[in-house]
């Protein structure tokens, strides 16, 4: 992906989201804020998060939904929130929760995707209207706000082939896929294979149960014992937790050079890794305009508003067809980018990734 027409994108994207609800039909503040009812301000918004594992979720995602909820709402709205932990039987239960508390909105971003589909529908059939978050919750969901998630798997697949360069097909690729409760997890691996198919030998793929690091080191591990150590052309993993726990594998068993490895997420970890040379890629999702799209659809839906002017394009889910949504694209970061990317943008400070073990790399970067 061109990375500053990726910016563009974003940038126009998170415009839209900002302006959207006057296109709506509401009245605009003199703050630049859309207006909503007086009586509509004070909503109560439930928020459903999946896991604590991957950092982004309570670094990033919750305090952004609530900063937004704040500021369209006069700081009147309030968020209730939960994390399931991973646990889909929880989450379900969060729901009820929420519904008891009578909140006026769910965003809910799944554990299981299918298993969430029935507390989707004691929602709607409670009236509380339902954004599924980052992951496409089946059941009758009113709005889906995510990434372009094929097209995540496909920079991660671009990245992967960049790096291998004419040696694409000297050895085997080891692919260490996501968990498949989760929705994104399919995407991510159709958009590789569309890009990898057919240039890359696959040695070993693997679908890795909740995500978790511990998970995609043991698939690491089975894959050199199966493939041979010298064998390994390169790594697609499909976040950078899992490439953290692949990367530990082949340090085990003493591969080195380490092959390209992909990750997503941009999580500090991953890109230090990728200042360090082990990890060769994440990708970089920009979650400020995710998380506004969010925001902004569940207070216009627990106002009663329409969306309309929010969306960007329609999504068709198993259970539910022309889902409106705001899809936002992600960007690939190698080291050629970290200062453009998560510095630029406030994610990271130089000193937050440039630990004294990484200093002699970061300055090579000019990271300072």
């Amino acid at each position: 992906m061109n990375t500053h027409l990726g910016r563009a994108v974003v940038a126009v994207a998170a415009t839209a989201v900002t302006v959207s609800l006057t296109a709506c039909g509401a009245s605009e503040e003199g703050d630049g804020r859309p207006g909503g009812p007086a009586k509509g301000d004070a909503v109560k918004v439930g928020l459903l998060l999946p896991e604590n594992q991957t950092a982004r979720y309570e670094k990033f995602d919750k305090p952004l939904i609530e900063k937004e909820v704040g500021r369209l709402t006069r700081g009147k709205g309030r968020v209730v929130y939960a994390n399931a932990e991973q646990d889909a039987a929880k989450q379900n239960s969060q729901v009820d929760a929420m519904i008891a508390e009578k909140v006026d909105v769910l965003v809910i971003d799944a554990v299981d995707a299918k298993a969430i589909a029935g507390s989707v529908r004691k929602a709607k059939d409670a009236g509380i209207p339902v954004v599924a978050y980052d992951r496409l919750a089946e059941g009758p969901i009113d709005a889906y706000t995510s990434f372009d998630n094929e097209d995540v798997g496909k920079v991660q697949g671009q990245a992967l082939l960049a790096a291998l360069g004419d040696k694409a097909k000297d050895g085997q690729i080891v692919m260490v896929n996501g968990s498949v409760t989760d929705p994104n997890a399919k995407l991510f691996k159709s958009g590789a294979h569309a890009v990898l198919d057919g240039k890359v030998n696959v040695g070993k793929e693997y679908d890795t149960v909740d995500w978790k690091p511990e998970n995609a080191n043991a698939h690491m591990a089975s894959a050199i014992a199966a493939l041979g150590k010298g064998k390994i052309a390169g790594v697609y993993s499909a976040n950078d937790g899992m490439a953290g726990g692949a990367i530990a594998a082949l340090k085990a068993a003493g591969v080195s050079p380490l092959p390209p490895v992909t990750g997503q997420d941009a999580e500090l970890a991953g890109v230090q890794r990728i200042v360090a040379g082990e990890q060769f890629m994440t990708v970089y999702k920009r979650y400020a305009p995710e998380a506004a799209a969010a925001a902004e659809m569940a207070v216009a839906l627990a106002q009663g508003e329409k969306i309309d002017g929010i969306i960007n394009q329609f999504v068709d889910s198993p259970t539910t067809k022309r889902v409106p949504s705001v899809l936002v694209p992600g960007i690939s970061l190698t080291k050629a980018n970290v200062k453009t990317t998560v510095v630029d943008d406030g994610v990271y400070t130089v000193a937050e990734i440039c630990t004294d073990k990484l200093k002699a790399a970061c300055e090579e970067l000019g990271l300072k």
